[in-house]
């Protein structure tokens, strides 16, 4: 089953999902790699989660060969532009920042991309991309040159997550950015979450089991954790154990 429709089946059961974002600028060492692999797999996390707003390395391609070479896990590009292709993986993210009025992310960057995508065997999903405050100026803010959403536009969110569903995108990502202050609140989660009807994607900020909770709760459908792993990687296990408890039930 390819990723979308396994998300999208999982959306319509009601089923959760969890993914590791693995940064390449912040795995150069293999054996580091390696353990974050193995953490994953132990605990069943769904989807690896690959890219960064800024890699300035070049082993995007050794990064996803060694998880490939690892897991069955499905490998899902999360570009921050277009130099950050890799055909060995099984999807990517076709990430418009619709939250920004930036026209190289709106559509420009997708323009460059596309003949090369094309000629690739990877799953493109098309996919709006929303940054929401987080208390500071995130990296992907920063290389973007986009203000987030304020974290009390609540009406904003929902509305701005609307018109991209009704643009034809198929999921929708909330991001309070990598290495945010805060993550994204129960509210602004449930106000999205009530205006469309598709899967919604949550990162950024979630460096507690019980902040994972609150965002599945809220209505996530998926969340993704990455920085958070290096610090504690305990968070994974507490993390998915609820996970398959919701699912189980």
């Amino acid at each position: 089953m390819k990723v979308f429709e396994t998300l999208h089946s999982r959306f319509t059961n009601g089923k959760k999902s969890i993914a590791v974002l693995v940064d390449p600028d912040k795995v150069d060492d293999s054996n580091k790699l390696l353990h974050l692999i193995n953490l994953a797999n132990e605990n069943c996390i769904d989807f690896f989660f690959v890219g960064g707003s800024l890699v300035t390395t070049t082993n995007l391609s050794e990064v996803v060969s060694q998880i490939k070479a690892n897991v069955s896990i499905p490998v899902v590009l999360f570009p921050g532009n277009t130099m950050q292709i890799e055909p060995s993986a099984d999807a990517l993210l076709f990430l418009s920042l619709i939250s920004g009025r930036n026209p190289e992310l709106l559509i420009g960057q997708h323009v460059m991309a596309a003949p090369i995508l094309r000629n690739t065997s990877l799953e493109v999903i098309p996919t709006g991309y929303i940054l929401i405050n987080s208390g500071k100026i995130t990296s992907v803010a920063y290389i973007s040159n986009t203000m987030p959403i304020p974290d009390d536009k609540y009406s904003l969110a929902a509305s701005t997550a609307l018109a991209g569903v009704m643009l034809g995108l198929k999921l929708i990502y909330l991001d309070a950015g990598s290495g945010a202050e805060k993550e994204i609140s129960a509210k602004m989660i449930a106000s999205v979450r009530k205006t469309i009807n598709a899967p919604l994607i949550v990162g950024g900020g979630i460096n507690t089991a019980q902040k994972a909770i609150a965002a599945l709760e809220a209505g996530a459908d998926m969340i993704v954790i990455g920085n958070a792993l290096e610090k504690d990687p305990d968070l994974l296990t507490e993390v998915s154990e609820r996970i398959y408890e919701w699912n189980k039930a």
